[in-house]
C-alpha cells in the first residue's frame, strides 16, 4: 500500500467513500458525518492535507490532516502536532487494519515536520472506537465538551468529543 497526496481526479471517489461511511454511520452510530461539499475537498487537496492509501490503483481509505485544530483541541492546540480528520475506508478494505498504516504514516510525519504529537477525535462515547484507537497507540485523554462549535461541522453541536494522541519520538 502506498500513502500520497489525493488529487483533484480522486474528488468523486473521495465523496463517494464518505457516503459510504455516513451509511456505515447511520448502521451503528447514533452520531453522523455531515455530507461534505467537494468545494472543501478540493480545496484539502489544493493545500495537500487530503491523503489517500493505494493498493493496486484502488483507493482504500482517505484522510485529511491539519496542523491545528483550536476549536476542538483548545489550550492544547499550542503542541505542535499534526491531527487527523474523517477517516473513511473503502468497504472493500475494511477490517484491514488500515488505521495502523496510517499511525505509522503519522508518526513519520510528524516526525519528518518536527511536530510532537498525533493527534484525533471522535465526536461521542464509541466504546468500541475508542478500544480501536488504544490498540493502535493512541492514549485516549477523555471526553469533551467543545468550549466553541462555531464553525464546526454540524456533528459537534451539542455532542461530546473523545480526544485521542499519540507522543512522536
Amino acid at each position: 500500500m502506498e500513502i500520497e497526496n489525493a488529487s483533484l481526479a480522486d474528488v468523486d471517489e473521495i465523496l463517494r467513500l464518505y457516503d459510504l461511511a455516513r451509511i456505515y454511520q447511520q448502521e451503528r452510530f447514533p452520531v453522523l458525518w455531515p455530507y461534505f461539499e467537494s468545494s472543501l475537498i478540493e480545496q484539502e487537496i489544493n493545500e495537500k492535507r487530503q491523503w489517500k492509501m493505494v493498493t493496486n490503483n484502488d483507493i482504500a481509505c482517505i484522510w485529511a490532516t491539519t496542523k491545528s485544530d483550536p476549536l476542538i483541541w483548545e489550550e492544547r492546540n499550542a503542541n505542535p502536532s499534526v491531527y487527523i480528520h474523517r477517516i473513511a475506508t473503502n468497504p472493500v478494505f475494511r477490517g484491514g487494519n488500515l488505521v495502523v498504516e496510517i499511525v505509522a504514516w503519522a508518526k513519520k510525519y510528524a516526525a519528518e515536520n518536527g511536530l510532537q504529537y498525533v493527534r484525533l477525535d471522535t465526536v461521542g462515547e464509541n466504546e468500541k472506537l475508542i478500544a480501536y484507537y488504544q490498540k493502535c497507540g493512541f492514549t485516549f485523554l477523555g471526553l469533551f465538551t467543545l468550549k466553541n462549535t462555531e464553525g464546526l461541522p454540524q456533528h459537534y453541536h451539542n455532542a461530546d468529543v473523545s480526544l485521542f494522541e499519540l507522543k512522536v519520538g
